[in-house]
């Protein structure tokens, strides 16, 4: 792998990102802005890398044959996405897209028209855990899935010490941010990805949303810190995704098939083990065996990130993609499609509320082509 990134925004997602570059031979880095001066020679210092006065000149001299990370904060998305897209530029945007259907829309239709890759965080799909599931999927292994169920409960968040939350150049969690955006565009896409990847288009989301915990710490309005959706995809199995900042923590996804249980217990976990109960009868009990197989791909994957709070995720996996894309000069896995779809799934889950109800999706993608070591 090799190519050039552009940073834009250096708060604590950034650094997560610089950890995974320094795992991936061959991927510079051109420039980093922040709109915080003291925040971006902070960041720059600690990590080593080149910094630029201004937007303007971070996308003047970025190489056209590379890809902007847009690490802002989630209000300034669409308005970033917008000015790299005009720029000329391959975008890599952290969740959400866009904070409105109706922005990710512009944008996809912005890149669209210029012939340019537009993808969202997360790309964990891309990760060893996902493929492994993947392919388990495609060779049959627990059957005809039938049912899926996959939690991104992260615990009683509003009481944890996250004022102790720094990230390694500095940066504080900002967690008035996450509690105005809300789990659901913060981590829906994890498991949401996973999914898409495999079956393509959601074709109904049946959700609820709500605020359960008032009074957060910060300036509000804080969005919904809770949320049930049940996806109907166009050829795939009736799925239920769960995320909340309320429930204790479950990460965990569970294919039930017509011959037993695929299950992954961490998301956030590109090497989180993979496993297959078979189900099976016992002096007249129904149950799916106490000792589940692990599942292993045969070829290695992929560079690997040790654990640094509470991931031990690569986050350059997606920005690699695109590079290896363009340099290949195929279409990228993590397609416009594929991020315009997310966001439209991810919104529908988020401010479903409690009359929304059933909502038909106006947005389609197709399955993703799995990684060829696990193919």
């Amino acid at each position: 792998m090799s190519g050039v990134v552009s940073i834009i925004g250096c708060g604590f997602v950034a650094d997560l990102y610089m950890r995974s570059l320094r795992a991936m031979d061959g991927i510079t880095v051109a420039g980093v802005y922040d709109k915080n001066p003291t925040r971006l020679a902070q960041f720059c210092a600690f990590w080593n890398v080149p910094s630029v006065e201004s937007l303007d000149e971070l996308l003047d001299r970025h190489p056209r044959d590379g890809v902007v990370l847009n690490l802002t904060n989630p209000s300034a998305h669409y308005e970033v996405n917008t000015a790299c897209l005009a720029a000329g530029c391959h975008t890599y945007s952290e969740k959400p897209l866009a904070m409105s259907v109706d922005d990710a829309k512009a944008l996809h239709a912005q890149a669209q028209a210029a012939g340019l890759m537009l993808a969202s965080a997360p790309c964990s799909v891309l990760g060893e855990s996902a493929q492994t599931l993947g392919q388990a999927l495609r060779n049959g292994i627990a059957g005809t899935p039938r049912a899926i169920y996959a939690e991104l409960d992260d615990g009683f968040v509003p009481q944890a010490a996250y004022k102790k939350w720094i990230s390694e150049s500095g940066a504080p969690w900002p967690f008035e941010d996450e509690f105005r955006v809300g789990c659901t565009l913060e981590h829906a896409g994890y498991y949401l990805g996973w999914l898409i990847s495999w079956f393509g288009s959601v074709r109904t989301v049946v959700a609820a949303s709500a605020e359960t915990i008032p009074g957060k710490e910060g300036t509000g309005p804080f969005a919904p810190d809770l949320s049930v959706a049940t996806l109907f995809f166009e050829n795939g199995p009736m799925t239920r995704l769960t995320c909340s900042i309320v429930a204790p923590h479950d990460h965990q996804i569970r294919i039930i098939g017509d011959d037993g249980v695929l299950a992954c217990k961490a998301a956030w976990d590109n090497s989180a083990k993979v496993t297959f109960a078979k189900r099976m009868t016992i002096r007249r009990r129904l149950m799916e065996s106490p000792f589940p197989k692990t599942i292993k791909l045969r070829q290695p994957t992929h560079p690997k990130v040790k654990r640094w709070g509470a991931a031990a995720m690569n986050f350059m996996l997606g920005p690699a993609e695109m590079l290896d894309a363009i340099r290949e000069g195929r279409p990228s896995r993590l397609s416009n499609d594929f991020a315009l779809h997310m966001t439209e799934v991810t919104l529908a889950m988020q401010n479903a509320g409690e009359t929304l109800g059933a909502q038909a999706m106006t947005t389609r993608c197709d399955p993703m082509e799995p990684m060829p070591w696990a193919q």
